[in-house]
């Protein structure tokens, strides 16, 4: 228990003899260090997992992440322990929040950075179905752009395909309406169109010579509609148009496993939105309670520091350091003092020699 308390101690960055003399002390720096410590550690696993992920599939990636979460959790333990440790509590709040000011602006920038890994994991089945559709819509928008390009390259051959199916389609209508009307002509089925006389007569046999036109002009149509489709489908193949296909449930999951930080990360933000724009009040307040919270545990050991009352160690501190101030002031002066005689006797000399050459 001892050896802990030491251990927190020396995190919390104090100068352990002082700190002996002051027992009322004791229990608030093992808290400020375990604070230091913990926030440090807490900074090396998260610091681990995020490289981790970052080269998850690696062959180094857990030896690296563990190197990586090492270092960056000792960094952040040591610029913990310096800034709380060089907070005056003699000084003005406002000096004291001055000093921690740059400390607590990195801490929120480290924990927003730090965070994102366990978000993603977190919402890692979200993100995963947000991918699925990410990339079924860049499937959709890739095939759509390649038509459009397509409609616009061959405008001309589209438009004579689209005149011509037009115009087969108004010619059939008319083939079916004469086809009616000359079973009324032969039936005797009196309308503004036919006689009323019942039989094969003269009227009748103009309207099967007229349908019979008609059907060989749809049939015309129908040739020369097949032969633009081939030759349409013919440059649709050497453009590349039939090679893109919508992606299938398996393409899919195999997109979503090789899915890189880029993407997951883009497809996390998307869920904080519904697809009108909306926000996703659930969604968007979950991920940023988390990030909230690793930049709390971030900006802790400071805010411990600040939020701490003056003690007698910080008043033991500041008369030890002001002593050796003026100790070191002193020294310097009778330095100086014994400089400034021994510069005399020797001047003093030297002018005694002068004096005795010159005599």
């Amino acid at each position: 228990m001892r050896r802990i308390k030491q251990l927190f101690w020396f995190c919390s960055g104090a100068h352990i003899p002082t700190l002996l003399k002051t027992p009322s002390e004791h229990n608030k720096y093992v808290s400020i260090g375990a604070t230091i410590f913990f926030t440090g550690l807490f900074a090396a696993l998260a610091a681990s997992y995020a490289l981790y992920f970052v080269f998850s599939g690696s062959a180094y990636a857990f030896s690296a992440s563990l190197v990586f979460g090492a270092l960056w959790g000792l960094a952040i333990f040591n610029l913990d322990r310096y800034i709380v440790s060089t907070i005056n509590k003699s000084a003005s709040p406002f000096k004291q929040v001055l000093q921690a000011t740059p400390r607590l602006l990195l801490a929120i920038l480290i924990g927003i950075v730090i965070s994102r890994p366990l978000e993603l994991k977190i919402f890692d089945k979200e993100i995963k179905e947000q991918l699925k559709i990410n990339y079924l819509n860049g499937q959709i928008q890739r095939i759509n752009k390649q038509n459009r390009t397509f409609s616009e390259k061959y405008g001309n051959e589209l438009a004579k395909l689209q005149e011509l199916k037009l115009e087969l389609n108004v010619l059939s209508e008319a083939i079916k309406q004469d086809r009616k009307n000359l079973n009324f002509e032969i039936f005797g089925n009196k309308t503004t169109e036919t006689s009323g006389i019942m039989g094969y007569g003269p009227y009748a046999k103009r309207k099967e010579e007229s349908l019979i036109a008609q059907e060989n002009r749809a049939v015309d149509l129908q040739k020369r509609i097949d032969a633009e489709e081939r030759a349409l489908n013919g440059k649709k193949q050497a453009d590349g148009l039939y090679d893109e296909k919508l992606l299938t449930s398996i393409q899919l999951d195999s997109m979503v496993k090789l899915a890189g930080f880029a993407d997951s990360n883009a497809a996390l933000e998307q869920l904080k939105y519904r697809e009108t724009g909306e926000i996703n009040e659930s969604n968007y307040w979950a991920i940023t309670f988390i990030s909230l919270l690793f930049v709390f545990f971030e900006c802790l050991p400071v805010l411990v520091k600040l939020m701490s009352a003056k003690g007698p160690y910080d008043a033991l501190i500041n008369n030890e350091e002001f002593v050796l101030v003026y100790r070191s002031d002193k020294d310097r002066a009778i330095e100086m003092e014994l400089l400034d005689r021994a510069q005399a006797i020797k001047v003093d000399a030297y002018l005694k020699k002068i004096q005795a050459e010159l005599g």
